[in-house]
């Protein structure tokens, strides 16, 4: 019989707190690529379930095969066949909704990027994991949800093990964002289409035609619409505008300057 250490922790419980989620969460996702795929799914799908059976809550004769497709149905919201951190909040009884407090309550993308603007002072795509409190904190005031200083700082500390796997003290933007919805987070539909410096460079070129340094709304709007274009993706009116206003949020006085964008598209962090 596996020893405690081999099985995964926590699936029996009614209720998990948020470092018992955390330790759920790095036992599926073996290979730290911030998501459950492949096998890691099934693995997890089949755990969870074993789990059901032994306290009565599904039958054993129902087909797996079935009940993982319906499973990735109601819970794949971005039916990518994976499984997000975000999305895995919704499955798990996590004590007090601890990640769902941020998925639920802020409000839009914008919100996010709103207070990350007010913490990445150097637009560096980062900030220092000693402001994380203070971000977290901003977020749930804006989601109308302050909670007491306990509370936060469990999940400072549950998100700062959750984010800063190499402990150099810095949270990055696109990391960060998975404590988004997976439908609001408009920073996870970019993933596939990441930007070069040279390729970023050029594209801001341009749309910068007055070599001005910055771009406006209209020439955002401009340069999604191509991106989108370029990689083959589709995108509707609606989802256009949320992401035009998500990465407007990071605009000073409604002038998006070359580094605030390069933290949304470039695969490599900017200067």
């Amino acid at each position: 019989m596996a020893g405690p250490q081999q099985q995964p922790p926590y699936l029996h419980l009614a209720e998990l707190t948020a470092s018992q989620f955390l330790e759920i969460w790095k036992h599926f996702d073996a290979d730290g690529n911030g998501y459950i795929e492949g096998k890691e799914l099934e693995n997890f799908f089949q755990e969870l379930e074993k789990t059901r059976k032994v306290s009565g809550m599904t039958s054993k004769s129902d087909n797996l095969g079935e009940k993982m497709k319906a499973f990735m149905q109601k819970y794949d919201k971005n039916s990518d066949g994976k499984i997000e951190m975000a999305e895995l909040a919704q499955i798990l009884p996590t004590e007090e909704s601890f990640l769902l407090c941020f998925r639920q309550h802020v409000g839009s993308s914008a919100e996010f990027m709103e207070a990350w603007r007010k913490y990445d002072t150097d637009r560096s795509g980062y900030i220092e994991a000693n402001e994380l409190k203070g971000f977290l904190s901003d977020l749930l005031k804006k989601a109308n949800r302050p909670c007491d200083e306990p509370k936060l700082q469990e999940y400072t500390q549950t998100i700062l093990r959750m984010f800063d796997l190499n402990g150099d003290g810095k949270l990055g933007l696109s990391e960060m964002s998975r404590l988004l919805p997976v439908q609001e987070n408009f920073l996870l539909k970019f993933q596939g289409m990441k930007l070069s410096s040279e390729e970023f460079n050029a594209i801001f070129t341009f749309y910068d035609k007055d070599g001005s340094g910055y771009i406006d709304e209209e020439e955002l709007d401009a340069l999604l619409k191509d991106l989108y274009e370029k990689n083959k993706k589709e995108m509707n009116i609606r989802e256009l505008t949320n992401y035009r206003k998500s990465v407007m949020s990071l605009a000073e006085a409604g002038k998006l300057y070359r580094k605030d964008l390069e933290i949304v598209l470039c695969s490599e962090a900017p200067l």
